[in-house]
């Protein structure tokens, strides 16, 4: 239903208006009573509800309480006292219409030019554990009701929702006023703070209740089709330097749930960059597919070594080593993830080497004190119970791409079907399935090379599978020999890999289900070396 249209011409000009009635109910007291100091001092009549009103009262300032506005006690445990004409007819009156102004004089309502709301802390509440109908009650309706209604009038109408806008509220009361675009500027922060509220309860009710209103996967990947649309919150964490380039701007926003890079701790060194996230997250995605130590170096959001520990010694330590030692000229000025804590053994081999960042669950005091003495690097320690999200987002123009990660649950090769060659002895199918996890975090097409563990040569982004082929056995030399090979995709023909077989590659895993399989088939036969089909695909694009 559509409200009444007026002629521009019905409007009269309200720009600073002066606060000569505020309404006032928060959940939140911080900054409460300076508000109400410089409001009282100012002859501002201060209507409240509850125990805003008592805390005011007490604090020695006037306030009218809303019961006394409406003629109506607040009722059923609270849950009405400002859902009332008296009150959202003050807060909806458009004053820039006469006829407003006119109806307000018939009903006896005074207008209010200033509401001051936080809701009911839901996010807090649940977080906490809470459940069941003490979770449920927390959902706060006349909050929002009164919010969204001072935002559509902010002609006429200032909200604040956050004790951090007291400070202007305050400086605009002894000014004279709020300014039209003051009062803008605070709409559009309140209908932000109404939509993250809402997508809060929202989500409370898919992951606790099994209705999902607003966020419909993963329900929507399993074939729901009435999950039409979703909702996506997050909040401003921090406004970087510059994006990609120097010339885009970029901030970093963080999601309610989350438990990932976004949410790390600096811990030491230089502002995280958007490119320094960007490849931080992407070595978080190598190193964690591993549940053995792992250490994978990242440069341009590519692996240039990945590993996992192997032999005696500190394992971490170990695991670095030989992802370093993949292609230690790309790692020059890249970063680093680990799926274990840092230590003082890692640290030392990692001082030498010019990183932009190292990421970790956690830091030894000692490693932590020595990677300190480089000024520059960033040491990240990630949140407690690290988590790929459930969701993945792609944005495209004009919408968004989204999925379910791609992840490995309770990884086994014992689905593998051998179609070329003997089966592989434990040894081999080891290096298999380290190579098979670790080149699904390369970029495709993608081709990558192992041994003992460890990634010796990787061919990434490349726009056919042969050339993929060739920079996984240049950048390998001569530890291509004895190797094993992971490709992410079928071979379309048997060029790409033949270039391995040539290089000396001992066994292959791949996904199969190209048309040209038994021609790819034979040369693998022909040259009497082990292949694996695998069924499954690990594009990351």
């Amino acid at each position: 239903m559509s409200g009444p249209t007026h002629a521009p011409s019905d409007y009269r000009s309200r720009d600073a208006i002066p606060i000569r009635r505020a309404l006032i109910s928060v959940s939140d007291k911080s900054g409460l009573l300076e508000l109400a100091a410089a409001l009282a001092t100012a002859g501002v009549e201060i209507v409240s509800t509850g125990s805003t009103a008592k805390t005011i009262s007490d604090a020695g300032h006037p306030v009218t309480e809303v019961a006394q506005v409406t003629g109506f006690p607040e009722s059923l445990d609270g849950r009405v006292k400002t859902l009332h004409p008296a009150i959202h007819a003050g807060i909806l009156a458009d004053l820039r219409l006469a006829s407003h102004e006119v109806q307000l004089a018939e009903l006896g309502i005074e207008p209010f030019e200033l509401v001051v709301v936080n809701l009911y802390p839901f996010v807090e509440t649940i977080a906490s554990g809470v459940t069941g109908d003490a979770a449920i009650e927390q959902i706060d309706i006349g909050g929002p009701a009164m919010v969204r209604a001072a935002a559509k009038n902010h002609a006429n109408v200032a909200i604040a929702v956050s004790p951090q806008s007291y400070r202007q509220i305050i400086k605009a009361v002894t000014l004279g006023g709020t300014t039209l675009a003051q009062r803008q500027r605070l709409a559009g922060e309140a209908f932000a703070h109404t939509a993250a509220y809402d997508s809060a309860v929202a989500d409370f009710f898919a992951r606790n209740i099994g209705i999902r209103a607003t966020h419909p996967l993963p329900e929507a990947l399993e074939g729901s089709a009435s999950a039409t649309e979703f909702t996506v919150t997050a909040s401003l964490k921090n406004v970087l330097r510059y994006g990609e380039n120097a010339h885009q701007e970029a901030s970093l926003y963080v999601s309610e749930h989350g438990a990932g890079i976004a949410q790390a701790s600096q811990l030491h060194g230089k502002e995280m960059s958007y490119n320094n996230y960007v490849d931080a997250d992407a070595a978080l995605r190598a190193a964690y597919d591993f549940s053995e130590p792992a250490v994978a170096i990242v440069k341009h959001a590519q692996p240039c070594g990945i590993a996992v520990a192997r032999g005696a010694g500190d394992p971490i330590a170990s695991a670095h080593l030989r992802a370093h030692e993949c292609d230690p000229v790309s790692a020059f000025g890249g970063v680093i993830a680990a799926n274990r804590p840092v230590t003082i053994q890692m640290a030392e081999r990692v001082k030498d080497i010019f990183t932009e960042v190292v990421i970790a669950p956690d830091f030894d005091q000692e490693a932590l004190d020595l990677l300190k003495t480089k000024k520059n690097l960033r040491l990240l320690k990630l949140p407690a119970g690290y988590h790929r999200d459930a969701v993945e987002f792609k944005q495209i123009s004009g919408g968004l791409l989204v999925q379910q990660p791609d992840v490995f649950d309770e990884f086994s090769s014992d689905s593998w079907q051998l179609v070329s060659g003997v089966e592989a002895d434990d040894a081999t199918r080891a290096d298999l399935e380290f190579a098979w996890r670790a080149v699904r975090a390369v970029k495709s097409n993608a081709i990558l090379l192992a041994d003992d563990g460890a990634s010796v040569g990787v061919g990434m982004g490349q726009v056919n599978r042969v050339d993929s082929c060739r920079l996984a056995v240049d950048r390998a030399g001569d530890r291509a020999l004895g190797s094993v090979a992971a490709s992410d995709a079928f071979f379309p023909f048997a060029d790409g890999l033949e270039i391995l077989l040539k290089a000396g590659v001992r066994a292959v895993a791949q996904p199969g289900g190209s048309v040209r399989d038994e021609e790819v088939i034979a040369a693998a036969k022909k040259a009497g070396v082990t292949m694996y089909f695998t069924g499954e695909r690990h594009f990351y694009h």
